[in-house]
């Protein structure tokens, strides 16, 4: 298979994670023949210290022609910190989200067993939690229209959503439910929200057309309460963009390290896969930074172009890291191994399905403690 794949390292660690995501894809293609064609460009604030835009035009073309856009972070200090920046680095992926109209933030939720130490949420809680989410990501009170009066006394957000919005990511949902366990819940505010009325109609609608899949609701208050008392009841939720841009906030902490929690963006054009982290300023050129969220990410991009056996590598391949302790800081801050490490070791699982740590590997990460 040949794939055209727009990479965009972003700022901070960025660059640091996204090499290693494609070391991965590299021995992806290696083991099973594949060729993927790399597209580098600028996104965030390198591209605007180059060029002054957030998101030049060439970034934006090469990834409306792309087969998939791999992202790692965006974000710069120096520009949070001065109110008067006209451009900031984030408007660079809202302006990339809405020109590829990306409606669908999936986010995958797991725990590992070596991780469950580090979650605020009893081990025995944790036990089997393997979830997705699916986040509604254009539509909503994000982007209805907003009031505010002269003296600044009375404001208000538009909360609106129509048939078609819901109907296509209850489907992109239940089509992920059919390749997992069959179970669909749909998290919304239904006893008080007319929006969530329509989505509760919508997808009961729909729910015939998938027969296999088992439909549930849960109000927002009461999921955000499960996702704490019984994350493993969940296989695949659906919700709106506030209810899911919170829920998916608060489920990341279930996995241990944001490090882990990779994330895809679908709609009608190009899909876009990145870790849920940010750009870690503070870890830049460190070579600490954790890998794993986008090597996932790229193994999400894997899955997406339909190589579920590829994808399925890559994932067991970050599982023997885990169990295996080869870890990064975050993780493990007293026997670590660096960013690039992790990388090299995870892609030589894939390309030559390696069952030890090389000697030399251990030496680097005694020294690296030392």
């Amino acid at each position: 298979m040949q794939k055209k794949i727009t990479v965009i390292e972003g700022d901070g660690i960025g660059p640091e994670v996204v090499q290693q995501a494609i070391k991965v894809l590299d021995a992806v293609c290696e083991k099973y023949g594949h060729n993927f064609n790399y597209d580098h460009q600028l996104m965030g604030a390198v591209a605007i210290y180059e060029t002054g835009e957030a998101l030049p035009k060439e970034c934006l073309e090469s990834c409306m022609y792309a087969d998939a856009v791999l992202l790692g972070a965006v974000g710069d200090p120096a520009f949070d910190n001065n109110p008067e920046a006209k451009v900031r680095p984030e408007q660079g992926l809202l302006a990339l989200r809405k020109a590829l109209q990306l409606f669908a933030n999936v986010r995958p939720v797991k725990a590992y067993d070596r991780l469950m130490h580090m979650a605020p949420v009893k081990p025995e809680i944790l036990q089997g939690v393997d979830f997705v989410i699916f986040r509604e990501l254009t539509g909503g009170i994000y982007f209805g229209e907003k009031k505010v009066d002269k003296d600044y006394t009375q404001a208000s957000d538009l909360c609106s959503y129509s048939r078609m919005e819901v109907e296509r990511i209850a489907r992109m949902a239940f089509e992920m439910a059919q390749k997992r366990a069959g179970k669909l819940c749909l998290v919304d505010k239904a006893n008080v929200l007319e929006t969530s009325r329509l989505w509760r109609k919508v997808v009961k609608e729909i729910t015939t057309d998938y027969p296999d899949v088992e439909l549930s609701f849960l109000f927002v208050d009461n999921a955000a309460m499960q996702l704490i008392l019984n994350p493993s009841q969940f296989d695949v939720i659906v919700t709106e963009n506030m209810f899911g841009d919170i829920l998916s906030d608060e489920a990341s902490i279930l996995s241990g390290s944001l490090g882990m929690m990779p994330s895809a963006s679908k709609g009608t054009g190009t899909a876009l896969f990145e870790p849920v982290h940010g750009s870690y300023p503070q870890a830049k050129g460190k070579d600490i930074a954790n890998p794993m969220a986008t090597i996932q990410a790229a193994a999400m991009m894997l899955d997406h172009f339909g190589l579920t056996e590829e994808a399925k590598a890559v994932d067991e391949a970050i599982d023997w890291a885990m169990e295996k302790g080869m870890v990064t800081k975050d993780i493990n801050p007293e026997s670590f191994f660096p960013t690039s490490i992790v990388g090299d070791l995870i892609a030589s699982k894939i390309a030559n399905d390696i069952d030890h740590v090389n000697n030399k590997y251990r030496i680097y990460n005694q020294s690296t403690i030392i």
